[in-house]
């Protein structure tokens, strides 16, 4: 029975491929303390051990999911990558590559003391970074050595094996150095600092800590306060706003009859009022206004929710407050913000916090007031089932072959490479789609399909391969490999904390979301908001995400051409 299991899986290596993939989700899902090994490390290993049998994969199937994966990063990233180009977002960037270059200085340098062959460096650079592309684009580069198969397929072993042994404990140090190290070495109290900058920033959100809470809240009140009667709809709704707890009136009932009001409209005593804004503003206006009533018919009211994607200029750049202060009272009137994306993380709800280029906007409010606000702002996002994927093999092919082209220098061949050139080919699709909105929109589920499937099926075929040899690399450079990742982890967060604090003076908790997104660590970005209880790190990490995500990819290849 084993020897048919075994000899099923190695004539049909599609199977043990998809077997790989569903032990490796997995075991994926095991928890150590509060880290979950997610499928990267899952898939690793269990490509190392179904490996053991001599399972083959094709490398052209290994390299289609690896494209796919890497347009998928660019697609997401686009927009903050090229808004962040511009010199509004120069610290940010710069401390980027701060950590971006030391990180490959110190894999040069441990290359060099341990004696690590390409594939060796190649799989460290990706592991200790926890940057998956590096491995994909070291392997790449390697492939484009010209090697004898025998050499070539002994030093992809080595890119998994360095990858294999350093992901994980990059991911743990990450966590822990940037969530409890570093504050420590920055000398702040991380939550104190953060809760000052979003009171300076003037916070209007509240977090939702319970499956029951509501953000926004429609409540009926009797006018009876006398700070009420006699003003009309625009004072209330602008006293409101400039208490920092911005109201909304749309209806009201007067002598029994319902009607929408508009700015001018007076408010007399015995007005049924409907009053709209976030829950605890509409909470507490009931001791200004009046005793609440259930009053069904007037609060059944058409209320939509929509996605805005920011493309307008003239607003790229503004605080939010700076936004409201600008357009007026009567131009947002009917419309609330629930929450602000940036590359995917979840922006404090501040009137300091600033728009760029690329931000979704989650907007609530009445369907006409919608629409129109929309408009100036950016262009609605709706959902979308359909996937054009026509444009999304055009993207890969053709930024595949702008990355095609080297130059060769004796026996070194220097060239974007494939991989990375389809890296930049979703790069540019996903900023053209963020400023022109008749290019299709790719569903949400669709793109993190490519990007979950392709890296994993990409680690998947690369672990079935070593997986014969693995244990014997392990073996011969592991504990050196756990040294150097350890260094290469800590070092480059350590330089760019402290360029931050001296050289740019940026604020403690913005600057460990700039460590996070510069060493694109999702898991660290949490950690440090869970010890900030705030999202303040995030505002450092949508732009510095992105182009750590280009330079990391790009360095795969880099160290390959440096330690060869």
């Amino acid at each position: 029975m084993w020897s048919w299991f075994v000899d099923v899986l190695r004539h049909h290596p599609e199977l043990a491929l998809f077997l790989t993939l569903a032990s490796g989700y997995w075991i994926g899902k095991v928890r150590i303390g509060s880290v979950v090994l997610g499928p990267v490390v899952g898939v690793l290993l269990s490509g190392t051990l179904v490996g053991q049998l001599g399972v083959t994969v094709s490398s052209d199937l290994k390299t289609a999911f690896f494209l796919l994966f890497l347009f998928s990063i660019g697609y997401r990233t686009g927009p903050q990558f090229f808004s962040g180009l511009k010199a509004s977002g120069f610290p940010q960037i710069a401390l980027t590559f701060v950590f971006c270059l030391t990180a490959l200085g110190l894999t040069y340098a441990a290359a060099r003391v341990f004696g690590y062959d390409v594939g060796t460096a190649g799989g460290l650079m990706g592991g200790a970074t926890t940057e998956s592309a590096a491995v994909g684009t070291a392997t790449d580069a390697i492939n484009r050595l010209g090697l004898d198969p025998a050499q070539a397929r002994s030093l992809l072993t080595n890119v998994a094996v360095a990858f294999a042994v350093t992901y994980l404990l990059a991911v743990l140090t990450n966590i822990a150095f940037l969530s409890r190290v570093a504050p420590r070495i920055l000398k702040v109290d991380l939550a104190a600092e953060c809760a000052a900058l979003e009171k300076s920033m003037g916070v209007v959100s509240e977090a939702a800590t319970a499956t029951g809470y509501r953000v926004f809240s429609f409540r009926a009140y009797r006018a009876e306060g006398e700070n009420l009667v006699g003003k009309t709809v625009r004072s209330v709704e602008q006293e409101s706003l400039e208490r920092g707890q911005r109201l909304l009136i749309p209806r009201l009932r007067h002598g029994g009859r319902i009607s929408e009001t508009t700015p001018e409209t007076a408010i007399q005593r015995g007005d049924v009022v409907a009053v709209a804004g976030r829950r605890a503003g509409v909470i507490a206006a009931q001791a200004a206004i009046g005793p609440e009533l259930d009053d069904k018919e007037l609060l059944d009211l058409d209320v939509d929710s929509i996605e805005v994607v920011v493309t307008e200029k003239s607003i790229v750049g503004l605080s939010l407050g700076e936004f409201v202060r600008r357009a007026g009272p009567d131009f947002i009137r009917g419309v609330g913000l629930r929450r602000i994306l940036r590359a995917g993380a979840e922006l404090p709800l501040t009137w300091g916090t600033r728009l760029a280029r690329g931000d979704v906007l989650t907007l609530v409010g009445i369907p006409e007031e919608l629409a129109r606000v929309a408009g100036s702002i950016g262009y609605v996002d709706r959902a979308t089932n359909t996937t054009e994927m026509a444009m999304v093999a055009a993207a890969i092919f053709v930024g595949g072959l702008v990355g095609i082209p080297a130059l060769r220098l004796g026996g070194l061949e220097l060239g974007l490479s494939e991989s990375v050139g389809v890296l930049l080919g979703g790069l540019v699709l996903g900023w053209l789609r963020s400023v022109n909105r008749r290019i299709p929109r790719l569903p949400d589920a669709v793109v993190a399909l490519f990007d979950s499937l392709g890296l994993t099926a990409f680690l998947a075929a690369t672990a079935l391969a070593a997986g014969p040899d693995f244990v014997r690399g392990l073996r011969h450079s592991g504990l050196s490999l756990l040294l150097a990742g350890i260094a290469i982890v800590i070092v480059p967060q350590l330089v760019t904390l402290l360029a931050g604090k001296f050289v740019f003076r940026m604020h403690p908790g913005i600057l460990l979301g700039v460590c996070c997104g510069a060493g694109t660590s999702a898991p660290a970005l949490a950690a440090v908001q869970e010890v900030a209880r705030s999202k303040i790190p995030t505002l450092g990490y949508g732009v510095t995400y992105a182009v750590g995500n280009v330079l990391l990819a790009l360095w795969g290849s880099l160290i390959v051409a440096l330690v060869r």
